[in-house]
């Protein structure tokens, strides 16, 4: 063991400063840049926290100078010297850049082969993700990365602080579980104990969170792993980190309250950021009806304008046939952006299936004297067509976007618009507004209808509103729920409920959702069980940590703030798994390998 090694390391590699100045030091880190001047070699040397220049003089260390003549990128060393000032040659792009260490002793602990790709400088980043991933450890050297963890790292740990400042216990829950078919798709872990059996991995502490109110926990939190088995993108992973939070004799707002806190000292403690003492309301139908997200990104304006009132007697078919007619105005500032063939992208963007699946796009550009550029003009009157100029709006320039269909599509693909040219128009940056807009989106409608008959909007277990409790006999579709979302700039980081803690109400809501006596019992009877035994009234909330890490990051992807994430084919290219496993392994779980079908 090297000496150096023995006696520690001084400082970290972001600690000196010129106060520092004289001081003998002793650094640990990695070679990240090598520079031979002749007779003096430059070393920047790279840790976590941050880059010290060391300078290997021959005259003062003649030794060191002669063994740093074979260093090159990523070596690991160390290296002990003193601390002088780089006078005028400061270097204000590093906070480090007053000093440089004399350097005196080299040790080099190990050598690095030639690396795959350049982890250096992110602006001479030469690889590709997939490549990145198969390496995943050398990538995650890279600063920009480091710097993600670091944060994700603090926001944890500040989590952690807060809840248990307000009272909260950290409590755990089993990741192994009953396997219950619906809802996310579980993955499977067979049982070697119980031939035949299998647990699934939790995809959430849902039922066990509650289950710890029913015991007098009061209040609950965990930052827990989930998994399921989904097709993934770049905001989904399998396996994922949510703050989950529960809390006994609950009420949305005393839920709200302290997710609120949380993220004000979050913002504050790691971004410098001061957000707001109450962050913002608004239902379920009032975002839909003016942004067409249950999660809208509140940034920028361009909020949808209804027509169906004006253009309901135009006797154009169109207009007239649909249930419901919305429309955007884009400013006559952006005209020009919006040429006839954008405008055609945007009416094959509508028609994507992804974005509504809308039948077409009717677009107009208001002329100066109020008339319409637009193949529409030629179908409503003058006075139809300065109505709607009048209830958009519109000035001379401005690009007027209407979809007049169903509710799901008229949303759908105004919404799909709204985004596109928020990215393409660059209206944010336009707007001048905090770059952090939270909003909670509340009253969700407690059930979806589907070919099948109703579905839970969230949970089985999710409360309806107390006055829409006679609805659930007579107009189920029209029970809204106790359900609130935390969205952060059109993104969903958080999401709960109150629930149900009346078996008469959890009755009537099973009842809805056609479960059968059996069903029940196979899914939920443990629960219901203990629900018998004077349950608390109780509600809560799951915070999606990767998610709020990324946006904090300023991230695009949830891989770069998962330290091992899986591809979008749920691969791990580092490791190789998924893997197979051999007969014998497989025989001792009770499983056989089937041949794929054709052989």
């Amino acid at each position: 063991m090297s000496s150096l090694l023995e006696n520690g390391r001084s400082h970290d590699c972001g600690a000196l400063r010129h106060a520092d100045v004289g001081a003998t030091v002793v650094l640990f880190g990695w070679v990240h840049r090598r520079r031979d001047h002749g007779a003096l070699i430059f070393i920047n040397l790279r840790d976590r926290f941050g880059i010290t220049q060391v300078v290997i003089d021959p005259d003062l260390a003649p030794a060191a100078h002669a063994a740093a003549a074979v260093l090159r990128g990523e070596f690991c060393i160390a290296v002990a010297g003193v601390v002088v000032s780089r006078g005028d040659n400061i270097n204000a792009q590093m906070p480090t850049g007053e000093i440089e260490v004399s350097l005196r002793e080299l040790e080099v602990f190990s050598s690095a082969d030639v690396l795959p790709f350049n982890v250096a400088d992110d602006a001479e980043l030469d690889a590709t993700e997939t490549h990145r991933l198969k390496y995943r450890y050398l990538d995650l050297r890279r600063p920009s990365l480091q710097k993600n963890f670091v944060l994700r790292s603090r926001l944890a740990t500040l989590t952690r602080l807060t809840l248990a400042e307000a009272g909260f216990l950290e409590l755990e829950t089993p990741y192994m579980v009953k396997y219950t078919p619906g809802g996310a798709r579980n993955f499977l872990v067979p049982s070697r104990l119980n031939p035949g059996q299998f647990y699934a991995l939790a995809e959430s502490p849902q039922i066990f969170k509650q289950l710890f109110m029913v015991a007098g926990m009061d209040k609950y939190f965990q930052i827990c792993r989930c998994f399921r088995d989904e097709d993934l993108r770049n905001d989904r992973q399998p396996e994922f980190t949510q703050i989950d939070v529960e809390i006994s004799y609950a009420t949305p707002e005393r839920v709200q309250a302290p997710i609120e806190a949380l993220i004000r000292r979050a913002w504050k403690d790691i971004l410098g950021a001061e957000l707001p003492q109450q962050f913002p309301r608004m239902t379920w139908a009032e975002a839909m009806a003016r942004y067409g997200s249950d999660k809208p990104d509140t940034r920028f304006g361009l909020e949808f304008i209804d027509l169906k009132d004006i253009v309901a007697e135009s006797g154009f078919r169109m207009f007239t046939g649909a249930p419901f007619v919305k429309g955007l105005c884009v400013g006559p500032e952006h005209s020009e952006a919006l040429t006839r063939g954008r405008l055609d992208k945007l009416t094959e963007l509508v028609k994507k299936r992804e974005s509504g699946g809308a039948k077409g796009l009717a677009w107009a550009r208001v002329q100066a004297d109020g008339s319409w550029q637009s193949p529409l003009a030629k179908n409503l009157s003058a006075e139809l067509v300065a109505a709607i100029n009048a209830r958009m709006g519109a000035l001379p320039g401005s690009v007027l976007l209407i979809i007049a269909d169903d509710f799901h599509v008229t949303h759908q693909a105004l919404n799909a618009l709204r985004l596109e040219l928020r990215d393409s128009l660059d209206l944010v940056a336009r707007a001048g507004r905090s770059p952090w807009q939270f909003l909670w989106v509340t009253d969700f409608p407690l059930f979806e209808r589907t070919d099948k008959g109703y579905v839970s909007s969230h949970h089985p277990f999710t409360s309806p509103r107390a006055v829409d409790l006679p609805l659930l006999d007579s107009d189920p579709a029209q029970v809204l729920a106790q359900a609130y979302d935390l969205v952060l700039n059109g993104n969903e980081i958080g999401g709960g409920s109150i629930r149900i803690h009346r078996s008469d109400v959890q009755a009537k809501v099973f009842a809805v959702l056609g479960l059968s006596e059996a069903q029940i019992q196979h899914k939920f009877g443990f629960l219901l069980e203990a629900f018998r035994y004077g349950p608390p009234p109780h509600g809560g909330i799951a915070l999606g940590l990767d998610r709020i890490s990324m946006l904090m990051a300023g991230a695009t992807s949830l891989r770069d703030v998962i330290a091992f994430p899986k591809t979008q084919k749920g691969t791990d290219l580092m490791t190789g798994c998924p893997s197979g496993a051999d007969d014998e392994q497989l025989a001792e779980l009770f499983i056989r390998q089937a041949p794929p079908e054709g052989t």
